[in-house]
């Protein structure tokens, strides 16, 4: 069975706060039960997730983030520091009410139809019939499933399942929704699904923190990134700024001559046809950035 988070009605809901998920100082390590050796999987972890944003936690394998991961969901106690969401504790039962998980590999019991699927969900959360009736047509026409309500999910293709999973971790209307390698073996077309769901979910006001290594994917959804390795925070902040080549400066002119371009910075100021469109840094990608700072760790560099 898929993960699910428990979820109690009568709990009071939880209060508004600017930041959804706030990890500080957060240390996990983990015994081997060999000769009493451990190992560090999270080390002084701290990063925000603002209310209202992507969040992409990235990292190779191993490096952490699902470990964090567990631990904001309340799935996975700390050894040191804390993780709140949206101003509680991950382990306080009114920060799980209002969470949605996705997990890497989501089980589902195959002989259930799609809309079973969600109604077995919402009852585990507590829903009332009628109101789970109408969220679960509500769900089945967001993700696109609704000609597939009544299949099977031994026919579904893997898409399918990853935007099913998706509609369960979205069933009692949570505010913050954490996923876990969404598009995991989803070809193209779905992968590019998943991602406009991810953007409506924003828009709508819905926080996602999302781990995943298809690096090329993040950088289309997330406004912020954090970059993890070996259990620390290597690099984070909002993905232009990331992103950007400081020491570069890219210019883009309209109607201009040759000759323009090869007096550009004396003459770009005097061409009164020329006109300046855009000016400012130009852009490496998310993978390039990542295999630096990563391959730059692995190779004994400094950070």
């Amino acid at each position: 069975m898929s993960e699910v988070l428990e979820k109690n009605p009568t709990e009071e809901p939880v209060e508004t706060s600017p930041l959804a998920v706030e990890v500080n100082n957060l240390t996990k390590v983990f015994s081997t039960g060999i000769r009493g050796d451990h190992v560090v999987a999270v080390d002084n972890l701290s990063f925000e997730v603002k209310a209202g944003e992507v969040y992409g936690l990235i990292g190779p394998n191993g490096s952490g983030k699902s470990t964090s991961m567990k631990v904001v969901l309340g799935l996975m106690q700390a050894s040191k520091g804390e993780a709140k969401v949206f101003g509680l504790d991950s382990g306080d039962i009114r920060a799980r009410n209002v969470t949605g998980f996705l997990p890497e590999n989501p089980y589902f019991y195959k002989h259930l139809s799609g809309a079973e699927t969600l109604q077995f969900y919402g009852k585990l959360c507590g829903m009332k019939r009628k109101d789970l009736k109408e969220r679960t047509a509500e769900l089945l026409e967001m993700v696109g499933l609704e000609h597939a309500a009544k299949r099977r999910l031994g026919g579904y293709s893997k898409g399918m399942l990853q935007r099913i999973g998706l509609a369960q971790a979205l069933i009692q209307r949570p505010k913050l929704v954490i996923l876990d390698e969404p598009t995991a073996g989803v070809d193209p077309v779905g992968s590019r699904e998943i991602r406009d769901l991810i953007l409506k979910l924003r828009d709508d006001g819905i926080t996602i923190f999302l781990c995943s290594h298809l690096l090329e994917q993040v950088q289309e959804v997330c406004d912020r990134v954090g970059i993890i390795f070996e259990g620390r925070m290597r690099r984070e902040g909002p993905l232009d700024e990331l992103i950007a080549i400081e020491n570069q400066t890219a210019m883009t002119l309209e109607n201009a001559s040759p000759e323009l371009l090869e007096k550009i910075n004396e003459l770009i100021k005097a061409e009164e046809s020329t006109k300046l469109v855009e000016q400012g840094h130009p852009r490496t990608t998310l993978e390039r950035m990542f295999i630096k700072i990563v391959g730059r760790k692995q190779d004994g560099g400094k950070s």
